[in-house]
C-alpha cells in the first residue's frame, strides 16, 4: 500500500555555495510549523577552478548531500517543493553536469535564481520572520555572494547582489591560512571596492533598522553572547573579534570564544566582509534575522502574507494556542504600559525594546496556566524557551523567559543578568513593573484597577503611590502588596507603598 503524501507539507532546498539547506515545513491555520531541517557544508563555491569549473569533489559533495535529503521529498506533493540554486551555480561553467546528476536524484528539477531574485526572495523571508519599522536594511553574506535589500514591511526597494562571499574571500584573501591584519586589510579593502559602486544608492535611500541573515551574523552574534555582551553587533565588536581572530595566528588554530567548530573555515572572510559593510555604509548596529532565503521561498510558495507586526502576530498566536484570558491579558498590560511610560526616563536610551517586549511579556504572562497554576511561572518559562517565536531574536525569548519566571512568587534575579537583549538594569525594572502591575490586576474586572503613580529613587527604591484609604478598602491587594514589599527586599530592592 503506498502513503498518502501530506498536502499540508512544503518543502525548499537551497544549493549554496557554501551549504546545502532542506527545510520543511507544515501549514496550520495560516502559520508555518517547522518539521524538519537539514544543513550539509558542502563548500561548493571550494570547488570553483581558474576557469569557473566545478571540480569532481565538490561534484560528489553536492550529489552526496542531495541523496540524503531525496528520502524526504518522497512524501511531500509536487506543487510543494522548490530547489534553487545560488550564486556559486549561477557561477559554474559545467553547471549541467552537476544539474543532470542533481535532478536525476531529487527527481524534481533545481532553479538557478538570479542574485536579483535571490536578493528579493531573502528579503521576503526577512520580512515575514523578523520584525522592524520604517526602512529596513538587510544583508545577507553567502559563501560566493552578498546580497544588500532595503525595503519597508513586504516590499523591497533596492535590491543587488554583488559577487563577493565568505568562500570565494577565503580563497582570494586567506589562501595561505594567515590570520594577519596585512590578509584583513587586503580582503576588506577589496569588498569595498566591490560595493563602491553601488554604495551612493543605499546611502541616499537611507534605513531605520539593519538585519543580518546568514551563517557569519549567525556566528557573530553566538560569540558576543558567550563573551558576555549584547545580542547587538556593531563596528566597535566587529573589530575586536577580529583583532581575537589575528591573535590566534592561523585559521587551522583559530579559537575564539563562543565559535563552533564548523563554523571556523569561511569566519574569517565573512568577518571582513561584514567589517567592510560597516564602515562603508555607516552601519551603526544589526541584528540576526529570523529568516531569509528559504523562508522567502516557502512563503511565497504558501501565498501566506507578512504580518505588519509580527511578533505581535505571534504573540496573538500564542495567546490563541494555550487560550488566555485576553481579558486579563489586556488589563496587565495596560497597567504595565502605564507605569512604564512613568518611568521610561530611567530607562537606558540603548533600550530601545524595552517598551514593546514589555508589552508582550504582559499579554503572555498566564501562558503557564495551561499546565498549571502551581508552577505557572516556570511553565510560562519552559513554553517560550522551547517555541520558535517569529521575530524575536534568542536573547528577546531569553528575556521574556526571565520576566515570567519572575513575574511572582520568590525572585530569581541571576536569569536577567544572563539575558543580553537589554541592560539589566533596564530588565530588573521591567521585572518589577510586571509583578506590581500582576498584583494590581488580581480582581481579573475591568475598571478595579486603581489609579497610581511610581517613581524610581535611587538605590532601587520604587515608590507607587494609590489614592487614599485605597489598602483598607482593598485587603487583599493590600495584602499582596505587603507580601511582594517583603520578597523584593531580600534582593535589597526598596518598594513603598504609599497613599495620596
Amino acid at each position: 500500500m503506498s502513503k498518502k503524501s501530506s498536502s499540508n507539507l512544503y518543502a525548499v532546498i537551497d544549493l549554496g555555495s557554501n551549504s546545502f539547506h532542506m527545510l520543511v515545513v507544515r501549514e496550520v491555520n495560516n502559520s508555518l510549523q517547522t518539521v524538519a531541517k537539514v544543513k550539509r557544508k558542502v563548500r561548493l563555491a571550494a570547488g570553483l577552478d581558474a576557469e569557473n569549473n566545478l571540480n569532481q569533489a565538490a561534484l560528489l559533495r553536492g550529489w552526496d548531500c542531495l541523496s540524503l535529503f531525496a528520502e524526504q521529498l518522497q512524501d511531500i506533493p509536487v506543487e510543494n517543493i522548490r530547489i534553487v540554486g545560488t550564486a556559486t551555480l549561477r557561477l559554474a561553467k559545467n553547471v549541467a553536469i552537476f544539474l543532470a546528476t542533481a535532478e536525476k536524484i531529487l527527481a524534481h528539477p533545481v532553479n538557478i535564481i538570479s542574485g536579483e531574485q535571490e536578493a528579493a526572495l531573502i528579503y521576503k523571508g526577512v520580512a515575514y520572520t523578523s520584525s522592524g519599522q520604517g526602512n529596513r536594511l538587510v544583508v545577507d553574506i553567502g559563501g560566493a555572494s552578498t546580497e544588500l535589500i532595503i525595503g519597508e514591511q513586504a516590499q523591497a526597494k533596492l535590491l543587488y547582489s554583488f559577487k563577493m562571499g565568505c568562500v570565494t574571500w577565503l580563497n582570494n584573501y586567506f589562501a595561505d591560512g594567515k590570520l594577519n591584519q596585512h590578509n584583513f586589510t587586503q580582503a576588506i579593502d577589496a569588498a569595498k571596492a566591490v560595493l563602491n559602486p553601488q554604495l551612493e544608492k543605499y546611502l541616499t535611500i537611507g534605513w531605520n533598522t539593519c538585519i543580518g541573515a546568514s551563517g557569519t551574523i549567525q556566528a557573530l552574534q553566538e560569540i558576543m553572547v558567550a563573551q558576555g555582551e549584547n545580542e547587538q553587533i556593531t563596528l566597535t565588536k566587529l573589530h575586536c573579534i577580529q583583532q581575537q581572530a589575528i591573535a590566534c595566528g592561523d585559521i587551522e588554530n583559530l579559537n575564539i570564544k563562543g565559535l563552533t567548530t564548523d563554523r571556523k573555515p569561511v569566519f574569517t572572510s565573512g568577518l571582513a566582509i561584514l567589517t567592510a559593510l560597516f564602515e562603508s555604509l555607516e552601519i551603526n548596529n544589526m541584528f540576526l534575522a529570523g529568516g531569509a532565503l528559504r523562508e522567502g521561498v516557502i512563503y511565497e510558495m504558501t501565498g501566506l502574507r507578512a504580518s505588519h507586526n509580527v511578533r505581535q502576530q505571534t504573540v496573538n498566536s500564542l495567546m490563541v494556542k494555550h487560550q488566555l484570558d485576553l481579558g486579563q491579558a489586556e488589563r496587565v498590560k495596560s497597567t504595565a504600559l502605564k507605569a512604564f511610560d512613568q518611568l521610561k526616563m530611567t530607562i537606558s536610551e540603548d533600550d530601545t525594546q524595552a517598551g514593546p517586549l514589555l508589552a508582550y511579556v504582559s499579554s503572555l504572562h498566564e501562558i503557564g496556566l495551561s499546565i498549571d497554576y502551581k508552577k505557572a511561572p516556570q511553565h510560562a518559562a519552559y513554553i517560550i524557551d522551547n517555541t520558535d517565536m517569529l521575530g524575536f531574536t534568542k536573547a528577546q525569548k531569553q528575556l521574556l523567559s526571565a520576566l515570567l519566571i519572575n513575574q511572582r512568587d520568590e525572585l530569581n534575579l541571576s536569569l536577567l543578568a544572563q539575558q543580553s537583549a537589554i541592560s539589566y538594569a533596564s530588565a530588573l525594572l521591567l521585572c518589577r513593573i510586571l509583578r506590581v502591575s500582576y498584583t494590581l490586576a488580581l480582581r481579573r474586572t475591568d475598571g478595579t484597577i486603581p489609579e497610581f503613580s511610581l517613581i524610581l529613587a535611587e538605590e532601587n527604591t520604587l515608590i507607587i503611590t494609590l489614592p487614599a484609604q485605597w489598602l483598607a478598602q482593598h485587603p487583599l491587594r493590600a495584602a499582596a502588596l505587603a507580601s511582594e514589599l517583603e520578597l523584593q527586599a531580600k534582593h535589597n530592592l526598596v518598594l513603598q507603598v504609599k497613599e495620596k
